[in-house]
């Protein structure tokens, strides 16, 4: 039998908000454990707290109550200027709205984590950004623009500045929201082969029953609670 060895650890997070008069409980509870190297989905309804959990793990957050272990890191008693090295080295984030700044070409955008941490020289930075891009068969977009590329390949480009880092957890929130069903599932088979073949511990947020059955395992939450969804 093989190890197993625990990449994330969230033991009783509690996240609320106030919205008006009302207190929304977005994490109420929640525990949840996730392998290195495990390609875990999470699903439910909008405004089901999927986002929230996603932004805990990802540093983005800090819980009410609980803890959240990430590769050995315990988030919940770092400091902000932990935080945003452990962001900055170890997690990877893929967002619905690709996120890029438009008048940046294509590797400009995949080595901004770089940039801002100001890791190795200009030339070592542009080497790693043009090899995540060659990865996901854009090394011949490197000097375009988002506005010269489509949806799909703008997504493919938030996905290398996501791995530029070499992250030991990527976390993709809604990352076939904005694209078509042929764009959204070759973003999908992208995602699924780096979790293979790089060890890349996956989390994927969805609301699309389709993707969440590629993962390994799915869990479902709904009112801040989790639940896990029998395949």
């Amino acid at each position: 039998m093989g190890v197993h060895v625990a990449m994330i650890e969230c033991r009783g997070l509690v996240r609320t908000y106030q919205l008006g008069d009302e207190v929304v409980n977005a994490l109420d509870g929640v525990d949840l454990g996730v392998e290195q190297g495990e390609f875990v989905a999470i699903s439910g309804p909008s405004g089901s707290g999927k986002s929230t959990l996603a932004n805990v793990i990802g540093g983005l957050d800090r819980p009410d109550r609980g803890s959240v272990v990430v590769d050995g890191i315990d988030l919940s008693k770092a400091k902000d200027k932990e935080l945003s090295a452990y962001r900055n080295s170890r997690i990877g984030f893929v967002f619905q709205s690709f996120n890029l700044q438009a008048f940046e070409t294509a590797i400009e955008n995949v080595i901004a984590p770089l940039t801002i941490g100001g890791v190795g020289s200009r030339r070592e930075r542009r080497e790693r950004g043009i090899a995540a891009l060659e990865k996901l068969g854009l090394g011949d977009r490197a000097r375009h623009r988002p506005t010269q590329l489509s949806g799909g390949q703008r997504q493919r480009v938030a996905i290398a500045r996501a791995l530029v880092n070499d992250p030991k957890v990527v976390i993709a929130d809604e990352p076939t929201g904005n694209l078509d069903t042929q764009r959204g599932s070759a973003v999908m088979d992208e995602l699924r082969r780096l979790n293979r073949e790089s060890g890349i511990t996956l989390i994927v947020i969805t609301h699309d029953p389709a993707v969440a059955a590629q993962a390994d395992r799915v869990v479902e939450i709904r009112d801040g609670r989790l639940s896990e969804v029998a395949r």
